[in-house]
């Protein structure tokens, strides 16, 4: 599903994009060779068996005549041939591979097994990134309250956030687990509501490495975008309109996650996830959890957090320096010196503590959960859930339990074929279904 965005939000940039990669119109203008995209248009040749021009428009992301081009050189080399038109093609050229063709495909796909649409050029994507920096420092009081709107937070809490976010350096959230840090990191990306583009994948050297991942970037409609595909007109369409990505990881990320990856099976590149996150939210929750030492983790960030440039490892003695350009966000419920010493720490702009509620916040959320939920707002039973069950015990007073003990109390009235409003004893037996009972020591 696209997003349809106002234009105004996103105008200006697209004009710098514009002015940095406009559609281009020769194998030069691409910034690749022609022997590159000769057997790259071979590969698709070789997977598809036969295409006409606009399916190789739509498969390379390139105009009809930067393809007419490395046709042309193709056709001359004896690698293409052209079969001629047929009435469901539209009247269109079709193209296949002669067998030196496919034999230089089966050589292609044996040193690359990337068949996508052809890359940006990494010199290129190096300024691409910059001109689109999520760094303007343009965040205001009232831009938190829009973008956290529901969100129970006080407003020192929120004026810290919106502080540190206009800042630029590295973001530790800290506090004990359930009081919203993960919730909260994942909607600040609400505050950054321009339009960025993002390649399918980028070229250094001869390797292709696929930064577009339709798990991590949503796309959006550009409205100024050509649809004509002879049309040397627009941005390169090598690049796709999308919002600004995040990616969370946790516990399960790993240092290899960190560099780019290669697939000896599929012989493909991967991006490493900063990269991915490049102009958004890279947020790396449970910090201290991972399989590596908390120390391996931060000292991969000392220099991009420092230098804002980030060294790829590329495998073979190679690397690459790319612009290190996120908000680095880390989240944990551990004690953040248990985690580093007091010198990295210092490296970390901003450390923001989350704790627990008081009864007014934990009543707004009770509010918000019920509304959610479709059930009246009680506040008798609110009373009952404060007094008799958490003030009993003890228990602090943590965001997310509102939700989860209203869903639970709900399970067990759908099960028990009630309706209505929730009773104490829905609730009760919600609570001690939710939280460890400890009697048997």
């Amino acid at each position: 599903m696209h997003v349809i965005v106002d234009s105004d939000a996103y105008s200006s940039d697209r004009e710098a994009v514009q002015r940095l990669a406009p559609q281009p119109c020769t194998i030069r203008e691409t910034g690749l060779t022609d022997s590159f995209l000769g057997e790259l248009v071979c590969k698709h040749l070789y997977d598809a068996g036969v295409l006409d021009m606009p399916r190789l428009v739509e498969r390379l992301a390139l105009t009809g005549a930067v393809l007419e081009e490395v046709l042309a050189f193709l056709r001359k080399d004896g690698r293409v041939e052209v079969l001629g038109q047929v009435g469901q093609s539209g009247g269109q050229l079709r193209y296949s591979l002669t067998e030196r063709g496919r034999s230089a495909a089966r050589d292609a796909l044996s040193r690359s097994g990337y068949i996508g649409a052809a890359p940006f050029p990494v010199s290129t994507y190096r300024s691409l990134i910059k001109i689109q920096t999520i760094h303007h420092g343009r965040i205001s009081s009232s831009d938190m309250h829009k973008a956290l709107t529901g969100v129970v937070l006080t407003e020192g809490m929120l004026d810290q956030l919106g502080v540190a976010l206009n800042s630029g350096r590295a973001i530790m959230i800290y506090g004990p687990a359930g009081t919203g840090k993960t919730y909260v990191s994942s909607r600040l990306i609400r505050l950054f509501a321009e339009a960025i583009w993002v390649p399918h994948a980028i070229v250094i050297n001869e390797s292709v490495i696929e930064i577009y991942d339709p798990q991590v970037h949503q796309r959006l409609d550009d409205n100024g975008q050509q649809n004509n595909l002879m049309l040397n007109e627009g941005i390169d369409r090598r690049l796709l309109c999308c919002k600004r990505p995040v990616v969370i990881t946790g516990g399960e990320l790993s240092m290899e996650q960190l560099d780019v990856r290669y697939d000896p099976f599929t012989r493909q590149y991967q991006a490493a996830l900063q990269l991915k996150a490049s102009n958004g939210l890279f947020i790396i929750d449970d910090m201290g959890r991972q399989r590596m030492a908390p120390a391996e983790l931060f000292n991969r960030w000392i220099v991009p957090m420092e230098e804002k440039r980030d060294f790829l490892n590329l495998g073979g003695g190679r690397h690459c320096e790319l612009p290190f350009d996120l908000i680095l966000v880390f989240s944990t419920n551990l004690n953040p010196l248990e985690l580093a010493d007091e010198a990295f720490l210092r490296r970390i702009g901003y450390k923001l503590q989350f704790g627990y509620l008081k009864p007014e916040e934990y009543e707004k959320i009770w509010r918000q959960e019920s509304e959610r939920l479709g059930i009246p707002f009680d506040p008798l039973l609110l009373r009952y859930v404060l007094q008799r069950l958490y003030a009993s015990e003890g228990m602090p007073l943590v965001p997310c339990h509102p939700r989860d003990l209203l869903n639970m109390a709900l399970d067990r009235q759908r099960y028990m074929g009630g309706s209505g409003p929730l009773s104490p004893q829905d609730l009760e037996w919600a609570w001690h279904n939710y939280f460890v009972q400890l009697d048997f020591l």
